[in-house]
């Protein structure tokens, strides 16, 4: 295991507008020892740049492309993990929850795939600048599995599970859309009918998952899981996942589970592309309009990690939230959702997780994860080179 990378020395960032109790305020910001402090340092002059917190990403599956390019090419996974936590930096991400899939289907959505990912990230920890953990999304009618899951989650620590059911989509494919059922068993090195199977079979569990999954939850709330449902089309649905105690609402295909989900107090979790593309690509709800009406807690990147910071400043721009309450759906509010006091927002004794950013192009300049320099370049990467203090590191 390699060693962590020395923090940064003391320094003070002057000249930058910085969000700060919710608002965008001239005022210097010091870093040392990982935390943001109240002390002299030497300075770096960042005029004319913004400082924000750092990004907190609950849901990404945009790593796939880096452990499995193609379904039938995969990589190591440790040099993979490298190349996606320097996407993330450079896309202002501090913290980042990959979303990793367990499911009937198999393959690199897997159990063993899940273990395999969960060992090499406890690898190559030491060397990850931002704060990577894993989201399981655990499908509902994989019951057998359970034992191995708990196994799993007391083993490395896994503190946020999602259940979603994929089967009725997979269903339906099958007969609306053979070709694409084709396709999508080719990509798994499977034929149609062996996939068809094994869809089948997890289907014929059906009676059982309601019990299962009650059992199985307040196991998972013993090791300290945070839980939720993904994809909730109705507030039947919901409030089956709220009765186990998986508060969290992610992904909501309609207004109506939203809307229940907000009225539980329950926190509502959007896709950021959504909101940049204007719209689901899928044909769900738009995310812009559940913003509007309140209905949406936080964002994450779902398959595109540059979108978080681009829908924080699509929305500033389209006159739905000012710059600092749009940024807080993909820092602060995250940070609420699983219980992470020490970061999320820029005070005296928080982490030193924040982000450079140019507020003319909305380029990510630099990102500074748990007080080292995770991602710099252009003329901010130059101010820090050209500072002495970095210097004489």
């Amino acid at each position: 295991m390699e060693p962590p990378m020395p923090h940064l020395p003391p320094i003070r960032l002057t000249g930058a507008r910085v969000l700060c109790d919710g608002a965008l305020q001239n005022m210097p910001l010091t870093l040392a020892e990982g935390r943001i402090v109240d002390a002299p340092a030497s300075e770096i002059d960042l005029s004319g740049f913004l400082v924000l917190p750092g990004i907190i990403d609950l849901h990404g599956d945009g790593f796939e492309r880096h452990l499995t390019p193609r379904p039938a090419a995969p990589f190591d996974k440790t040099r993979a993990l490298r190349s996606v936590a320097a996407e993330l930096a450079a896309n202002g991400v501090t913290t980042a929850w990959l979303a990793q899939g367990w499911s009937w289907e198999g393959g690199f959505r897997s159990a063993a795939a899940t273990e395999a990912l969960l060992s090499a990230l406890d690898a190559a920890r030491s060397a990850l600048l931002p704060d990577i953990r894993v989201q399981i999304r655990l499908e509902t009618h994989v019951p057998d599995d359970h034992a191995r899951l708990l196994r799993t989650v007391a083993r490395y620590g896994v503190d946020y599970i999602v259940f979603n059911n994929h089967l009725p989509e997979a269903l339906a494919m099958v007969q609306n859309h053979p070709n694409r059922f084709a396709q999508w068993a080719a990509q798994q090195g499977r034929n149609p009918h062996d996939l068809l199977t094994i869809i089948e079979e997890a289907w014929a569990r059906e009676r059982h998952v309601p019990q299962a999954l009650a059992v199985l939850a307040p196991a998972l709330a013993q090791h300290g899981v945070i839980m939720g449902s993904h994809d909730d089309g109705d507030t039947a649905t919901r409030g089956f996942f709220r009765s186990i105690g998986a508060p969290v609402c992610e992904f909501p295909t309609g207004i109506e589970p939203a809307r229940d989900a907000i009225a539980a107090g329950e926190p509502v979790i959007m896709g950021a592309p959504n909101v940049v593309r204007g719209g689901s690509q899928s044909g769900n709800i738009a995310a812009e309009a559940l913003i509007a009406e309140g209905m949406c807690s936080a964002l994450v990147s779902d398959y595109y990690y540059p979108a978080l910071s681009q829908a924080a400043f699509s929305l500033a721009e389209r006159g739905v939230l000012p710059l600092a309450q749009a940024w807080a759906l993909v820092s602060t509010a995250p940070a609420r959702i699983m219980g992470l006091q020490d970061r999320g927002r820029l005070a005296a004794g928080q982490r030193a997780d924040l982000v450079i950013v140019d507020p003319d192009t909305h380029a990510v300049e630099a990102t500074i994860a748990g007080g080292r320099l995770a991602w710099a370049h252009g003329a901010v990467a130059r101010r820090f080179v050209a500072t002495p203090a970095m210097a004489a590191q």
